[in-house]
């Protein structure tokens, strides 16, 4: 199986420094966004995907419309993958993190989830993932996910050094595993960077 792996576009949120996993709000790509998209897709047109599956929240759909344009295939959405519950929906982005400091990991505020708490959500995701076809799949969801992604098909990434790592807008991994390989923990690793 291929597994690409996403980050969105640029938001309008991003530009604001805001928090969103409500996919009631108005949040969606800026220009910038969209360009971000497009160059993806220019690189990604000649992968011959036979899906791509997107979280709940609009700006992952966005993003996998301009880059499935070059491919027609079904989009999916997969509840697992929506961004981290962080309790402060449309609040700075600034005033979470202040709330979580005393325990980064573990912390749940206003309802909301703890990093690890979105953890366990993405790897129950990579465990269904892997039980499906062998196929090459595009997956559209946010820096959170990119974080678990690369923690568990890279390794070495310790649950503190979690928030440590950073991805750009429509950045991307590629990550190749056979079932029998995965089930030992063995995954080819293409690092891409936009």
């Amino acid at each position: 199986m291929n597994i690409y792996a996403m980050r969105h576009g640029r938001t309008n949120y991003n530009d604001l420094g805001l928090c969103n996993d409500d996919a009631s709000q108005h949040v969606y790509l800026t220009e910038l966004g969209i360009a971000q998209a497009q160059s993806a897709a220019l690189e990604l047109r000649d992968v011959k995907f036979q899906r791509v599956i997107v979280s709940p929240l609009p700006r992952t759909r966005q993003t996998a419309e301009i880059v499935n344009r070059y491919h027609g295939v079904p989009i999916e959405v997969h509840e697992d993958i929506a961004d981290l519950r962080s309790g402060f929906e449309g609040k700075p982005v600034a005033e979470y993190f202040a709330a979580i400091s005393h325990d980064p990991l573990k912390a749940r505020v206003n309802g909301g989830e703890s990093l690890l708490d979105y953890k366990q959500r993405i790897l129950r995701f990579i465990d269904w993932l892997k039980l499906q076809q062998q196929e090459t799949v595009l997956i559209v969801a946010h820096e959170d996910t990119m974080r678990v992604f690369v923690a568990y098909f890279q390794g070495g990434v310790e649950d503190s050094q979690l928030r440590d790592l950073h991805f750009g807008n429509c950045e991307y991994r590629r990550y190749v595993f056979d079932p029998e390989e995965a089930l030992l923990g063995n995954f080819f690793v293409e690092e891409t960077k936009l």
